[in-house]
This record gives structure tokens, C-alpha cells and sequence, in this order.
């Protein structure tokens, strides 16, 4: 039985890229996913092109997408056996210095942003950059905007110092749309405890990840495994409470892997957060998830681990993306 039919409703807190193809997710049974609908190191014009595009194809009436710009939006993607197309960034480089740019955006459908990648922007620093500085003048302006104009921060790839801040200085929740437990794996890109408290403290979620960036012991004979993100899972639970607990997959959407080819070499850039994972393990895409979930087609399975892990109905429906709804109920109005 597949997320769909059961009446759950599935939510990805975050899809890399997508080809425009919603197939992946209709299969696997997700309602909705929040895509990176822009190039994660360019400025305005990429990013409104892009967004642009997919506009386009949500709006063709056999495309299979649901535009989401509001939280009901997700349940009725569901109900129509659609996948619902959450707009998202994972750099906010195309707002260059303009504040204004936001409210531009939101209304062409933007609804999640990421504040850094892994390096430092205008708003702040990324994990990757040594120093873990914190956020600028233009960033605290920019958290507070975002709460106004209603589109969800994203600190996942944004350094301990700016993800503390941003939660610390946001009047709505804050989400981790993929991020892992520093206590469990020690990866560049996870979070130490007092970050997913300060998350936590905001009601925001954190989307446990099963990509092999955050779900991996650092061990090039241990592959991530579904059993390790089910161990990330019940850490955070017992860290901050289960209700603030997602699930983030990281996953690609695409009918053809070769596609993604682009952003895998990018992820070379940073030896750090991937670089030691792609030397142990290759660039191949699926080869960065556990070995029975390479595309979102498996994301049954990933259900079907928290239940062999344990974990009850319940919590199961609420990290598939109860939380994930409620938060964006808040934060989206």
C-alpha cells in the first residue's frame, strides 16, 4: 500500500533537483516535497528563469504537480494522487542586496529558503567556512523579513553561529529541511545538540536525512543504512521530542541520473561536508543513499525502517510529514 492510498501524508523536506518530472514522487506515495528549484551558487536571473520553468510545468494539466502556497495545498495534492511542488531554495544569493526581492518571489511561489549554502553569503556563514561566524546586518534583516512575507527558513546548511541566531531572532518556527545529529555521525553538515534545541525551541522540525552526507559513521566499510537514519530519528526524539521530527531525504527526482551529473561534481567543491564521503564511496547518485532506497520511488521503505525500528503508527504519521504540515500551517499562514 503505497503513503498515498493509506491516507498519511508524505512530505520530503527536501528534493535536490527535480527534472520536472513528478513521477518518482506520485510512485513512492509522497504528497509533497520541497524541491530546490534554483542554482545554488548564482544570482537573480538564473533563479527567475528557473522558477519560471517550473511554473510552466505545474501548470500543464497532465504534469502530475500541485503548486503549493499553502499548507492545504500539500492535502490535496495527496487526495489527487499529485505531488505537491514546494518551491525552494538553498541559497538566497538571488536576492543580491534586495530585501524587496523577497515578497517578488514569494508571489512567484518561493516558500522555502535556505539562509547559506555550505560557504559564507551575504546573510551569513555556511558549515564549511572555518571561522563559524554568525549572521550579518542583511541576514538578521533578511530572518525577519521571511517571517513576514511567510517563507520557511532553512538553516541546514548554514553554520552552528547562524543557525543558533536565526532561531534565536525568529518569531516562527525554523526548520532543518536535512540535517543529521552531530552526536550520532559526526559530519560536517550535522547539527550539535544546542543547534537542534534551538530549532526545536522555535516549534520548528528537523528533516533526519538518509543521504550518506549526514547518515554515515565516517567508516568506508559502513554504507548508510536504513537502520543508522532510524537511529538518527530516535536520537532527535528523545533530544527534543518526536513532533519536531521529519524526514529529509536529499534525494534527487529525475527520470535520468546522468542529469544530476552537474550538482554531483559541485559537491566536490566541498571536501569537507562531501568530499570525504565521494572518496570512500564514488560519485554515482545512488550510491549516496542506503542500498534499498536510491530514488524517491523507495520511500516506502524508509517508512517501513521507523516501524521495524519501533517507532508506533502514530509517530510514524507525524514524521512523514504530520509535523512537516503543521509547521507549514504556521509559517505560511
Amino acid at each position: 500500500m503505497s503513503a498515498h492510498t493509506s491516507g498519511r501524508i508524505v512530505i520530503d523536506g527536501l528534493v535536490f533537483h527535480g527534472d520536472g518530472n513528478a513521477e518518482p514522487l506520485i510512485t513512492g506515495g509522497v504528497a509533497a516535497a520541497n524541491i530546490t528549484v534554483a542554482p545554488y551558487t548564482q544570482g537573480f536571473t538564473p533563479a527567475f528563469d528557473a522558477m519560471s520553468r517550473w511554473l510552466n510545468h505545474a501548470a500543464r494539466p497532465d504534469s502530475g504537480w500541485r503548486l503549493v502556497l499553502r499548507a492545504d495545498d500539500i492535502v490535496r495534492a495527496r487526495d489527487e494522487g499529485k505531488a505537491g511542488l514546494i518551491m525552494g531554495w538553498q541559497n538566497m544569493l538571488p536576492l543580491e542586496s534586495s530585501l524587496d526581492r523577497l515578497r517578488g518571489f514569494h508571489a512567484m511561489g518561493l516558500r522555502v529558503g535556505q539562509l547559506t549554502y555550505n560557504e559564507a553569503n551575504f546573510l551569513g556563514d555556511g558549515c564549511g567556512e572555518a571561522r563559524g561566524g554568525g549572521l550579518t546586518e542583511f541576514g538578521q534583516a533578511v530572518v525577519a523579513e521571511m517571517n513576514k512575507v511567510g517563507v520557511a527558513i532553512d538553516l541546514s546548511h548554514c553554520s552552528e553561529a547562524t543557525a543558533q541566531q536565526a532561531a534565536a531572532l525568529s518569531s516562527k518556527p525554523v526548520l532543518l529541511t536535512h540535517a543529521n545529529a552531530k552526536a550520532v555521525h559526526d559530519r560536517v553538515r550535522n547539527k550539535t545538540d544546542a543547534s537542534l534545541k534551538a530549532v526545536a525551541a522555535t516549534g520548528g522540525v528537523i528533516g533526519a536525512s538518509i543521504h550518506g552526507f549526514l547518515n554515515w559513521s565516517g567508516n568506508p566499510a559502513e554504507p548508510p543504512t536504513l537502520e543508522s537514519f532510524a537511529r538518527h530519528v530516535r536520537y532527535l526524539g528523545d533530544l527534543v521530542g518526536l513532533e519536531h521530527v521529519g524526514i529529509g531525504t536529499d534525494f534527487a527526482c529525475v527520470q535520468d541520473p546522468a542529469q544530476v551529473e552537474a550538482i554531483l561534481n559541485l559537491s566536490r567543491n566541498y571536501p569537507g561536508p562531501a568530499g570525504v564521503f565521494i572518496n570512500a564511496f564514488g560519485n554515482r547518485l545512488a550510491d549516496r543513499y542506503p542500498k534499498e532506497t536510491p530514488t524517491p520511488r523507495q520511500f516506502p521503505a524508509i517508512l517501513q525502517a521507523l516501524e521495524q525500528a519501533g517507532f508506533t503508527a502514530g509517530e510514524i504519521d507525524g514524521i512523514a510529514g504530520g509535523n512537516f504540515l503543521r509547521v507549514f500551517r504556521e509559517i505560511w499562514g
